[in-house]
């Protein structure tokens, strides 16, 4: 059983740190650069990491910069507001993701550009053979390491087949459903820290939104981002290097409400 657990927290931390350091980061916001060489290295650990619920970094990028362009309104392709509960977001944010990642529906440059590419990991990525073999290692590892009679066990098997979607899903529920805010915005983005940590520094969406191109997610003292702080040790080693933008003109809430009363009418917009 121990084997299990710690296959299975291994997967789930590798998957998270992957689409927030690699796709969320890096893709969509290039808050760090790199050379092409380890920029490979990096789809490459992406696709392990994911395995069958790899996500095609094109395809996320379009759907996330789409997502800050018109959030928690009717063009939103994943806010919880705009659906009936969890798994009806999914299931739209499925169908948006599946039209830019494969290509059904073309849209404006800016949405794409800049957004690594591997033509032979990406089509291997969203092949049917690579989703189902990957899958069946996981299933096989389960068959070899699950006690006998711990068959509820095999009830992970699922999570780790849709790891990737079941971690943007946690961010773009959670992240704008429940918590608190550091910024008054026209979105309803919230700072869901409690179970942040499940997510590596994801669910500071409010701050996120308030500071789009800031690559430290945390802006209070009690807050860590901790897929910054992993950030921060390669940028050490020379293997990114993090932009640091001028911070932006933010009021928080606290302040907002202590400032005077033209000042306090002011709001930020989301990055």
């Amino acid at each position: 059983m121990t084997t299990i657990l710690i296959f299975f927290a291994a997967h789930w931390v590798l998957s998270a740190f992957a689409q927030s350091f690699f796709l969320h980061r890096y893709a969509s916001h290039s808050m760090f650069t790199m050379s092409k060489g380890w920029e490979k290295f990096w789809h490459l650990f992406t696709i392990i990491a994911q395995g069958p619920s790899y996500l095609h970094p094109r395809g996320y990028a379009i759907l996330h910069r789409m997502h800050h362009q018109f959030s928690d309104t009717e063009k939103d392709p994943h806010s919880p507001h705009h659906a009936k509960n969890f798994f009806d977001m999914m299931w739209k944010t499925a169908q948006e993701y599946d039209n830019y990642a494969y290509g059904k529906v073309q849209v404006a440059r800016h949405y794409w550009e800049n957004t690594p590419s591997w033509p032979a990991i990406d089509n291997l990525g969203q092949s049917w053979i690579f989703r189902i073999g990957a899958g069946a290692l996981y299933a096989f590892f389960y068959l070899a390491f699950v006690p006998e009679g711990m068959w509820y066990l095999y009830l992970l098997l699922p999570l780790h087949w849709l790891m990737g979607p079941i971690h943007g899903a946690l961010v773009n529920w959670g992240g704008h459903m429940y918590g608190y805010t550091n910024y008054k915005l026209k979105d309803k983005s919230r700072n869901a820290l409690p179970i942040d940590f499940l997510v590596g520094g994801e669910l500071y969406q409010n701050n996120h939104h308030a500071l789009g191109n800031q690559p430290n997610f945390a802006r209070r003292w009690f807050e860590l981002d901790t897929t910054y702080q992993v950030m921060r040790v390669l940028d050490l080693l020379h293997i990114i290097r993090i932009k640091h933008p001028a911070a932006e003109p933010q009021k928080s809430e606290s302040k907002a409400k202590s400032a005077s009363k033209a000042t306090a009418g002011r709001r930020p917009v989301a990055a």
